[in-house]
């Protein structure tokens, strides 16, 4: 029944119930809340890192993690997504390129770093998310990366000791530290660091790992490293190339080696990112009146008690 300004007259105060809503993202779009969510669960991972190029090149970072509950948010409020690529693979000497950063543009925005770069020929990882691999090298070494602090972990070195020579180190994942560098004479012992472990989320109800690490490329004859779990690429081995890393799950990217099989080996390309978001179930109690657009909006949703 209406009544004199537009609106429904319905049983006095009725039982409104919120269902769980889950949504994801797997490229960038509009988040819509239902009616009467007031805060939500988010997942928030960035893309990885791109694994560097030949000569033993390091690993990608993951892109950054970020995981929260109790997110205050305006029922039936549009926001925006924004899910980050990964990061291109190095080509021949050349750094691997940073993944892109995912956004959660809820009232305070939700910001997750993209994975640093796996370093070649002798440069530093990079900073990100989770650190990037350092490259394989001779004297003075190289350095993992540096982690968004709360986001990931650093990438693994390539240390020096006299004048050995060393494989790529693998890049940090949301769970772990990249592996470090093997060194040693030029031969098969010199394994790519592995990549960084990831961390497992159940927002959606199932266990999922994300924002693995990228194993490091091996030294000439060396295997790769192994990338992490939750999406990191391979490192590079013969007579296997990079491995780029999963898509949707911010892995990072593995690096490339240089071998009589692989002579322009490129490493592989780090994994785009995800944002997921939960609206927990509730119940919450409506008014007697109700305007027009809330009656559509509610029914639209599942919500109206009738």
């Amino acid at each position: 029944m209406a009544n004199a300004n537009g609106g429904l007259i319905g049983v006095d105060n009725p039982a409104v119930v919120q269902p769980e809503v889950i949504t994801t993202f797997n490229s960038s779009g509009t988040l819509t809340t239902t009616p009467y969510t007031t805060a939500v669960e988010y997942l928030v991972v960035a893309g990885g890192g791109g694994g560097a190029g030949r000569y033993y090149g390091g690993g990608g970072g993951a892109g950054g993690l970020l995981t929260a509950s109790g997110n205050p948010v305006s029922g039936n409020s549009p926001y925006p997504v924004t899910v980050g690529g990964g990061g291109a693979g190095g080509g021949v000497g050349a750094n691997g390129a940073k993944g892109s950063n995912s956004v959660l543009g809820t009232p305070s925005a939700i910001t997750s770093t993209g994975g640093g770069f796996g370093g070649a020929d002798g440069a530093d990882g990079g900073p990100g998310g989770s650190g990037g691999g350092g490259s394989g090298t001779s004297s003075p070494g190289t350095s993992g990366g540096s982690a968004t602090p709360g986001q990931g972990n650093a990438g693994g070195n390539a240390p020096v000791t006299g004048s050995n020579d060393t494989s790529g180190a693998g890049g940090g994942g949301a769970g772990g530290a990249g592996g470090n560098a093997t060194q040693g004479t030029n031969g098969p012992t010199l394994v790519g660091g592995d990549g960084g472990a990831g961390s497992a989320s159940s927002i959606t109800g199932a266990s999922v790992t994300y924002a693995g690490g990228g194993g490091g490329g091996g030294y000439y004859q060396a295997a790769g490293g192994t990338g992490g779990s939750g999406g990191g690429g391979n490192g590079a081995g013969p007579p296997a190339a990079a491995q780029d890393g999963t898509a949707n799950l911010g892995g990072g990217a593995g690096g490339a080696q240089h071998t009589s099989s692989q002579p322009d080996g490129e490493g592989g390309s780090g994994g785009s990112g995800v944002v997921i978001v939960k609206e927990p179930a509730g119940s919450s109690v409506g008014s007697g009146i109700w305007d027009m657009n809330s009656v559509y909006d509610a029914v639209k949703a599942g919500t109206w008690s009738s």
